[in-house]
């Protein structure tokens, strides 16, 4: 009776701009539903690509978003202001000969022309295709997949995670290297889309290409920036080759925020203010990714944190260190700071923290991984007794730190992983019961993916030589080029391929391995399969003072 009650409620649903708006798919291959009767736009709408995301075990989000001019000012993709009507299908094999579901969506002027089909009913761990048609105009044709049944493993998960692409600051070479990949899973941990106006954030040489408009304040104006990151073709390869697992960090709204508090140089001072301009990015963020109706904002709150089991292989516990933190301590920066132990902080707030550890306790899958923003393991960047970290990290919010660590060894999760982004290079790290103490246990690991593009090409150099893996020796690896991982995740290990590029200012550049390192089951650390020699060694000249300076500036924001 439960599973027959859980079917009847889980139909399939089509949402717009937090309007669910509920409309069965046809079970079988057969004729569409009659679409609504309205003129379609003329001109190709499908500028923006399509995409799939958090997926289960029989269905997954389709997502598209109309616009026949991205780069409209006002944010609408120069879509008339009416509800069209968009067909969508999903097939078994890439030519559509096997349609297994098909229905109609309706995409209304408020939500920006934006789509979201739910679908359940779907066979576990199985490939599916799908596409959108909006009158004569058909949509590129996307892959996606379920997740495995709960009561099976699956075959090895591919996965690649990645983060941090900044458009002005090169090609996005590294997503279509990743779709090429044919990953089963990606995961993008934040700073999908920076919010400065043209020429605000530059790098060496001068930006490679330019933002439209103003910075992002209004929501036309975060409408605009999404549909022109979304008008690149190696972002819309990347998210037709592979369901999505998104969650943001701070650019997606403004650099550095934390809660309701802005950075300190905002367009938006206030507390009010920034709260009405976070309402409007997180409309903007829900109508242009491949999110669930549970992620419909309300308002300046937005629930993005999320639990998505891949069989009995993985649970990916989808973290959010913005919205729920406490302020950055001691004015943000790397500091030594005494507030940062203060056991009363917190970067994922209480009922997040209760949710995860909760989690890791009803946890029975082989591998329990965060993907989540900022630096998870401490990095002091000063050797001696003073310490000086990044306060906009987990290092600036120890005693959360130590109470998520606490609770998975509490709960005997079998191999903690923690996945992060935003700092701009590849990191590999042991995590420790203690940090001061090189000898105390290894109780995790932390893969730390490079940027896309932000910071430019950055370089390469050798990783044994960098002064922060001398006074961190918990840290195995680093490396300041531009670039992606990708994961094999089976029964007996998890193998990360730290993927680099030699530059993103032109297109088309090759994507190569830099280093793979294993974590093996039950024995928690990396260990180093694998390292390219590198391409430029450091000079004579180079002081550790400088590296570290650079290290630091290369992870910084204006």
């Amino acid at each position: 009776m439960a599973d027959t009650a859980r079917r009847l409620n889980r139909r399939t649903f089509l949402i717009t701009s937090g309007l669910a708006t509920a409309v069965a798919a046809t079970g079988v291959p057969g004729p569409a539903h009659a679409a609504p009767r309205a003129r379609t736009p003329d001109g190709d709408p499908f500028t923006l690509g399509v995409a799939s995301g958090d997926p289960d075990p029989d269905g997954f989000v389709l997502w598209t978003r109309l616009a026949l001019d991205p780069l409209a000012e006002d944010g609408l993709g120069g879509m008339p202001s009416r509800t069209i009507p968009v067909r969508w299908e999903v097939a078994t094999d890439e030519r559509f000969r096997r349609v297994v579901r098909r229905g109609v969506a309706a995409a209304h002027a408020r939500s920006a022309h934006s789509v979201h089909v739910e679908l359940d009913g779907l066979r576990p761990g199985h490939d599916y295709w799908y596409r959108f048609r909006v009158g004569g105009h058909i949509s590129p044709v996307g892959r996606t997949r379920t997740a495995p049944h709960p009561s099976t493993y699956g075959s090895a998960l591919a996965m690649g995670f990645v983060s941090c692409s900044q458009f002005e600051h090169g090609y996005f070479t590294a997503y279509r290297r990743l779709a090429e990949e044919h990953p089963d899973l990606i995961l993008h941990l934040g700073d999908y889309q920076y919010e400065y106006k043209k020429g605000v954030y530059t790098i060496p040489g001068g930006n490679v290409r330019d933002h439209e408009g103003p910075e992002t304040v209004t929501l036309g104006d975060y409408r605009l920036r999404h549909a022109q990151y979304k008008s690149d073709p190696d972002l819309q390869a990347a998210h037709g080759a592979a369901p999505w697992l998104v969650v943001f960090d701070d650019h997606e709204v403004e650099n550095n925020w934390a809660d309701d508090v802005p950075e300190n140089n905002s367009d938006t001072p206030s507390p009010e203010a920034f709260r009405a301009r976070r309402a409007v990015a997180f409309q903007a963020y829900y109508e242009n990714m491949p999110l669930r109706r549970r992620s419909i904002p309300h308002g300046p709150d937005i629930q993005v944190y999320r639990r998505v089991a891949w069989g009995r292989l993985a649970n990916f516990h989808m973290l959010d260190t913005r919205q729920f933190r406490d302020d950055q301590a001691c004015g943000d920066g790397y500091k030594d700071c005494p507030d940062a132990i203060d056991p009363k902080r917190s970067i994922t707030g209480d009922r997040q923290e209760r949710w995860l550890l909760d989690g890791f306790r009803r946890s029975r899958a082989r591998w329990d991984i965060l993907g989540q923003q900022v630096f998870f393991a401490q990095r002091d960047n000063t050797a001696g007794p003073v310490k000086k970290t990044s306060m906009d990290s987990w290092d600036g919010y120890v005693a959360s730190r130590d109470r998520i660590t606490k609770g998975w060894l509490d709960a005997r999760v079998r191999n903690p992983v923690v996945l992060t982004g935003d700092v701009h290079a590849h990191w590999a790290g042991d995590l420790k019961a203690d940090y001061d103490d090189p000898d105390s246990r290894t109780v995790g690991s932390e893969l730390v993916c490079t940027s896309i593009t932000s910071g430019g090409d950055g370089s390469d150099s050798n990783p044994a030589d960098h002064p922060f893996l001398k006074i961190n020796p918990h840290l195995r690896f680093y490396n300041n080029q531009r670039g992606y991982v990708l994961t094999k995740i089976g029964k007996d290990e998890m193998k990360a391929d730290f993927k680099t590029l030699p530059t993103v200012r032109t297109r088309d550049a090759e994507a190569s391995i830099k280093a793979t390192f294993v974590i093996e089951d039950r024995e928690p650390g990396v260990k180093q399969t694998y390292l390219r020699p590198y391409d430029s060694p450091r000079t004579r000249s180079q002081s550790d003072e400088e590296l570290i300076r650079q290290t630091i500036q290369n992870e910084t924001q204006p």
